[in-house]
C-alpha cells in the first residue's frame, strides 16, 4: 500500500467513527473532532499523493492552500475550514458553546465531501 492510501484509509476510519450513533455519554464535540480527523488525513493523503510533506497541523485552510498547486479547490469543499475548529478548541472542557446536532452533521458532510472528491482525484475519476 503506498503511503498516501494509507492517509486515506485513516480518513475513512475517522469519518466512521464521526458517524457512531450519539448514545450515553457521547458528545458531538468528539464526534466533530472525527470528522475534522477525517477531513485533515485526506487533505494529507492527497498531498503526499503529489509529492509534497504535509506540515504537522490540524488547520485545514493550510491544507487547501497547499492543494492549490495541484487541483482547482470546488466551493465545497472550502467550506472545510470551518471544520479546524473542532481539532482543538472543542476537544476539552473549555469555552465554547455546546455543538448542536445541526452543526454535528454539517461536519459530517464537509468531511464526507472531502473524502469524496479526494477520492475522485485519485482514481481520475470526474468531479461530480
Amino acid at each position: 500500500m503506498a503511503r498516501y492510501e494509507e492517509w486515506i484509509e485513516r480518513a475513512k476510519s475517522n469519518l466512521e467513527l464521526a458517524q457512531t450513533k450519539i448514545i450515553r455519554h457521547i458528545y458531538y464535540e468528539d464526534l466533530c473532532y472525527q470528522s475534522q480527523q477525517a477531513a485533515e488525513k485526506a487533505l494529507k493523503g492527497l498531498l503526499i499523493y503529489y509529492g509534497v510533506e504535509p506540515e504537522f497541523t490540524h488547520n485545514i485552510e493550510i491544507l487547501l492552500n497547499k492543494l492549490k498547486a495541484f487541483a482547482d479547490i470546488p466551493e465545497n469543499i472550502k467550506e472545510a475550514v470551518q471544520l479546524t475548529i473542532y481539532a482543538v478548541q472543542t476537544r476539552y472542557p473549555g469555552e465554547y458553546d455546546e455543538i448542536t446536532k445541526e452543526e454535528y452533521e454539517k461536519s459530517v458532510k464537509m468531511a464526507k465531501d472531502c473524502l469524496n472528491w479526494i477520492e475522485n482525484k485519485l482514481t481520475g475519476k470526474s468531479e461530480p
